[in-house]
């Protein structure tokens, strides 16, 4: 594989910071949900953080081939809050990479027939928009001033983040197709 062309290695280079600094500000929020007594709330920062870094280490994967000091910009919701607050600022992450950011980088990856970047851009997205939900469900409990009350574990798909919340993984990813025995338990 060569190096992406320049809007595909673009994208690919804004993505992976990105979802480099939403792995960081999730496990920082983390922390704070565990201070202020949201144990089930930490643990799916946790998780989710986990999945944003296998989000962040595909787009590297697709990376590889650029040897060069890029400078990269990304947006990202910034400031550390309550886990109200927290919550929030994930959701406006999530919805921006739902609504804006993947739609137009997978299509970007299509004109320019990148099939590699095309499909982490696409795991992305898939489980991008379980996060956002996930974030919204917490966040109603969270305003009541309840934990999110989590019914069994967090699985995080290895290979592209796919994230489950359930007793057992699912048997195979839906997104990419990997098996559930191989899904990282939170």
């Amino acid at each position: 594989m060569t190096e992406p062309r320049p809007m595909t290695k673009e994208a690919l280079l804004s993505a992976y910071a990105g979802e480099s600094m939403a792995h960081m500000r999730y496990l920082i929020y983390a922390e704070v949900a565990e201070r202020e007594g949201f144990p089930n709330v930490a643990r799916l920062f946790r998780a989710i953080a986990f999945a944003e870094q296998i989000h962040a280490r595909n787009h590297l994967r697709r990376l590889k081939d650029v040897m060069a000091d890029e400078k990269i910009t990304a947006g990202a919701p910034i400031g550390i809050g309550n886990t109200s607050q927290n919550l929030e600022l994930a959701i406006m992450g999530e919805e921006f990479e739902i609504n804006e950011m993947y739609p137009i980088y997978i299509e970007i990856a299509k004109k320019q027939g990148d099939k590699a970047a095309e499909i982490s851009f696409y795991y992305a997205l898939s489980a991008e928009k379980i996060h956002a939900e996930l974030f919204k469900e917490a966040k109603k409990y969270v305003d009541q001033g309840k934990d999110w009350p989590l019914n069994g574990y967090i699985w995080i798909c290895p290979i592209c983040g796919h994230t489950y919340v359930g007793k057992e993984p699912p048997p195979k990813c839906p997104i990419c197709g990997a098996l559930g025995k191989d899904y990282v338990k939170f």
